[in-house]
């Protein structure tokens, strides 16, 4: 199985830290955000990992080697202009395809066990392009982004067929196939977004709610009360 993390960010909000460091790098509970993910998908089975880089790239590339050392085998995919979300997975399609795969933010942190995923990847419906994991509305974004309906489907919140359902933000986690992809143009930037609403509109789209713990580390307030929750001084936010 294979698995990918976007980390191509230059981390504006985070800046002064990500000026001489990358984001991915930065350290929380003693560990670079980035390896955090590593190790989860290692234990969840996923060893062939592709890791998208831009900002400060050969920091990145130098922290992950050939990711034998954190039991992986390490993609790097440097984009000279980082390519946003599916722009930066379009531009790793080539190590990623034929099957479904699993895409992680690089700058969230979750106790969602990765093994979830594998079991998706395994059981996706033929015409099923993304399968999504929703968390419960944060404080910094309280309207959230997806409808989510007791059978699993989901859909944007103004869709008539969903307006009872609850409406969830989207973890950055998924499992997609790549044909959801293949039509974009080669290193040209492309958000996400877009795509799963299209794939929406089209019954394309399942996804499930984590209501464990899940922070958007973007800020280096939040950044901060990572660390603290990992070294047990507060809980988490």
């Amino acid at each position: 199985m294979k698995a990918m993390i976007l980390a191509a960010g230059r981390g504006e909000r985070m800046r002064p830290l990500t000026d001489q460091c990358p984001k991915p790098l930065l350290k929380a509970g003693g560990k670079p955000l980035l390896q955090w993910h590593i190790e989860a998908l290692v234990r969840a089975g996923f060893t062939d990992i592709v890791v998208n880089c831009a900002h400060l790239a050969d920091q990145v590339a130098a922290f992950l080697g050939d990711g034998s050392q954190l039991g992986a085998r390490i993609t790097c995919s440097r984009e000279t202009v980082a390519l946003e979300t599916a722009g930066g997975i379009r531009k790793a399609l080539e190590w990623l395809k034929p099957d479904p795969f699993f895409v992680v933010n690089g700058d969230v942190f979750t106790d969602l066990d990765y093994r979830c995923a594998a079991s998706v990847i395994q059981s996706l419906p033929s015409a099923g392009l993304a399968h999504l994991w929703l968390v419960d509305n944060p404080q910094h974004h309280p309207g959230g982004d997806f409808a989510l309906s007791s059978d699993g489907r989901v859909a944007v919140p103004d869709d008539d067929r969903f307006r009872a359902q609850p409406v969830y933000t989207f973890s950055g986690l998924g499992v997609y196939r790549p044909a959801l992809f293949e039509g974009l143009e080669l290193n040209r930037p492309e958000k996400l977004a877009p795509l799963l609403r299209a794939a929406m509109g089209k019954g394309a789209v399942t996804g499930a709610h984590h209501p464990g713990l899940w922070m958007d580390i973007g800020t280096p307030e939040r950044l901060q009360a990572l660390n603290e929750y990992l070294n047990g001084k507060k809980e988490a936010v």
